[in-house]
Order: C-alpha cells, then structure tokens, then sequence
C-alpha cells in the first residue's frame, strides 16, 4: 500500500533527502512570527503533515488552532483526525470535521462538467476544483470564531498555495495566511520526523522513508506525482493504480449504462435517480471496473513549471463523454462553438486558482444559460479504457431525422444548397480575382 499524502489538504511530501546530522532544532528556523496572530484556521487531514503543521503553529506564532477537516470523498477514515487534534491540545469546540461531498459535486464539479472543462487537452481539474471548497469553508469558520488567519499544508513550488490564498482573499480580504512550507526549514521528510518525533508526534513506519508517489484524492479523483514519476520517460507500475483496474484486465464483454440529464447535470443512471455525490461514486464504480479514465500527462503549472501527473478521474471521464453527447442534440451550432471557445479559458481559470474571480462566474452565467434545455439520455458502452456514445434522446432534440435523411423528403430541398454554396464561396472568389492576376 502507498502512502497517502494529505489528501484534500495540498501538502505535499518532500522529495529530497536531508543531510545527516541535521537537528530538529535548526530544521525550524523560521521568519519572524507575526505577533498580531491570535487564533489560526488549519486545514487538517490528520497526517503527519498537517499534525506537524499544527505543533508547529502552536510553537512558532503561539496562537490558538482551529482544526478543519473535509470530506470529499477521498475514501479515508477522517474521525481519528479528531482524537489527533484533540491530542495535540486542540480545544473540542475548535475541532471541525464535515462532510462536504455533496456540496462539493453539486455547486463545484457538476457546474464545471457544464462546461465541458479540460486543462491542456487531458487534464480534467480533480485537484483544482476542491480547493475552492476547502478555502471557502476555512473562511467561514474564521469568521465564525474571529480567527485572525488561514493556514494550509501546500508547498511554495506547486499551484495549490495560489488556489488556496485567492480563495481566502477573495472571500475575506482582511485575513492573514500562513504558508508554513514557505517559511519553515523542514524541507525533508528526515527533518519532519525529527521534529515530530522530538514534539511526541507518531510517525508511522512507512513514513520514515521517502514514500513512493505524492497521492491527492477526492470523489472525483486520485492524482500521483513524484519520485520515480518525474522521469517523463517512466511508465508508471500498475500497482500504483488503485480506482481502475488496467484496460488489458477489463472485462471481455462491454457494459452499457444509460445517463439521464437534466439542466446540464447527471440526475439518473440506468433509471435510478441520484444525488450528485452518489452519481459520481456510482460512476467511479462502473468505470474503474471498466478499466477508465486514466490519464498521463505533463502540465503547465501556474507557478511557471512544466510538472508530470499521472490521474485516475474514472467517473469524470464518463461525465464529460456522456455530457458531450446530449449537449450535440440539445444545443445550437452557435451556442456548442461558442462554448467550445470559452472552455480553454474557463478551464485556465479553474486550474490557476480563480474559481472565485468575476470573470470565472460571467463565463459560468454564459455556460448555465445554455443548458436550459441539455435534458435527454445518453446510453453508453464501456469496453476496456473506452467511453463509446451509442445512442442518445431528448425532447429538445434539435436533430432532425426528416431533414438528414438519404431518402427523399420534402422539407429539405438539395437545390438550395447552390445558391447558399455561392455566397459563402464570394470572398474567395473576390481574393482570387484580385490577388491571383497579380500572382
């Protein structure tokens, strides 16, 4: 089994190797705490990480800690986070744990899926859409408890420490965010454990070595990066997977679903009807027993490097397929090309941090009015890696088998087609007439 790193929460395990003889007492120096800090919003999964970043807290700016928690379904048992906490000299009432899956399919995921939301061609934003959520319910419970600041566990080389603080700045200008990684010295997994260990925090065994792959999960997701990994020329091992079983051991005969939309979201699969969060665990199902949604690739970072990420998005892959399907049926040429030029951009939004900027929410005000009418159902076949769109309705249709068909009909009359030809054809005609007797 790999070791998980703090999965809803950006921090990511260090990936080099301290020099011996470093003591924990040099591992952390950091700058000058801000004495105005009173009380401290963290963002907590419990793990070695964040249970560092807690002491560290405690230690460094003396201030009282509110832990909090999300689940969003990344498929780990959160409530020891409370006994740890709590363990740590966190207060009860300062304890926050809360179930936030539904929330987070419901005003996040499926609003971005209406978009038909994709990063550089491949990528479809599992990480950078929960951060949002996260930094949003910090700030609700620091204006709640008058806290003075926010803090979370990424680090100062990837795109989650911008994620999470323009989320805080956006919702709440006034408040202050601490950025341990880019302040401390415990810049290796031999540092952490030596100041957790001095500090009386446990350090499980398989975190006393650098682990395999940096993990981040949620009910969309799973993403690993790191170590071996960031050779771009490594394929990565099949026991790393662990939401899909690989296309080559899929079953051998397709499984076919059927996915019933409504204003652009997913509200029923094979006739069931279901909340957000349940469609897309039940979608995960189905697809990672299909062998889908695994992806590959290497990605521009905000913070202006290229990064290596390998992804499973199971559900999501089938969303984003079946989405496109009934949206062919249901929306105009012009509103479908329209959308389709957006989406780069709202895509770019989301994954920079910006899903709480004005213009994101103008692009999202365009998006949902289109998808007044997205309403029909798709049936699809999975087979070994493969979303195959094979059939799909809607009372909205726009496709209209009368007109298409290859027989002869009365509705469209093929002589038209001439004089509409000659029109669009009169700018070349006029190019060519002046610039070709000059070539």
């Amino acid at each position: 089994m790999h070791a998980r790193k703090q999965a809803s929460f950006g921090a990511r395990p260090a990936h080099r190797v301290a020099r011996a003889g470093v003591s924990a007492r040099r591992a952390v120096k950091v700058q000058a705490a801000d004495p105005k800090i009173k009380k401290v919003v963290l963002a907590y999964s419990g793990g070695l990480d964040t249970s560092v970043i807690l002491k560290w807290l405690q230690e460094t700016y003396g201030c009282e800690v509110i832990t909090f928690t999300a689940d969003l379904g990344q498929g780990e048992e959160l409530e020891p986070a409370r006994a740890k906490a709590a363990a740590a000299g966190v207060k009860p009432e300062n304890i926050f744990i809360e179930d936030v899956r539904e929330e987070f399919v419901r005003d996040y995921v499926f609003p971005m899926f209406r978009a038909n939301a994709i990063y550089e061609g491949v990528y479809l934003l599992g990480t950078s859409i929960a951060r949002p959520l996260i930094a949003k319910k910090q700030i609700e419970i620091a204006k709640k408890l008058g806290a003075d600041a926010v803090c979370h566990g990424a680090t100062g080389k990837g795109n989650d420490q911008v994620r999470f603080e323009t989320g805080y700045y956006a919702l709440k200008p006034d408040i202050k965010c601490i950025a341990p990684w880019r302040e401390w010295d415990l810049n290796s997994r031999t540092k952490l454990c030596a100041y957790a260990e001095k500090n009386g925090i446990a350090v499980p065994a398989s975190k006393r070595n650098e682990p395999p792959f940096s993990m981040d999960a949620n009910l969309l997701h799973i993403s690993y990066e790191g170590n071996a990994l960031e050779d771009p020329w490594v394929e990565p091992p099949e026991d790393m997977f662990t939401r899909s079983v690989s296309p080559e051991n899929a079953p051998d005969t397709p499984t076919y679903i059927d996915i019933d939309f409504k204003g652009g979201d997913p509200v029923a699969l094979n006739g069931e009807s279901l909340s957000a969060a349940n469609m897309l665990a039940a979608l995960n199902e189905v697809a990672g027993a299909n062998g889908i949604g695994r992806i590959d690739i290497v990605e521009s970072r905000f913070v202006g490097m290229k990064s290596r990420g390998v992804y499973e998005t199971p559900g999501g892959t089938i969303l984003l397929t079946a989405h496109r399907a009934i949206e062919s049926i249901c929306l105009d040429r012009g509103e479908a090309h329209l959308k389709d030029e957006i989406m780069p951009k709202y895509a770019e939004l989301i994954y920079n941090g910006m899903w709480f900027s004005p213009e994101r929410e103008a692009l999202q005000a365009l998006i949902d009015s289109t998808q007044k009418t997205v309403e029909g159902t798709v049936r699809l076949k999975l087979y070994k890696g493969n979303v195959i769109v094979v059939g799909r309705k809607s009372p909205y249709s726009l496709y209209n088998q009368e007109i298409v068909t290859f027989e002869e009909d009365s509705v469209y009359d093929q002589k038209d087609a001439g004089g509409f030809i000659k029109i669009n054809a009169l700018r070349f005609r006029t190019i060519q007439s002046v610039r070709g007797e000059k070539n």
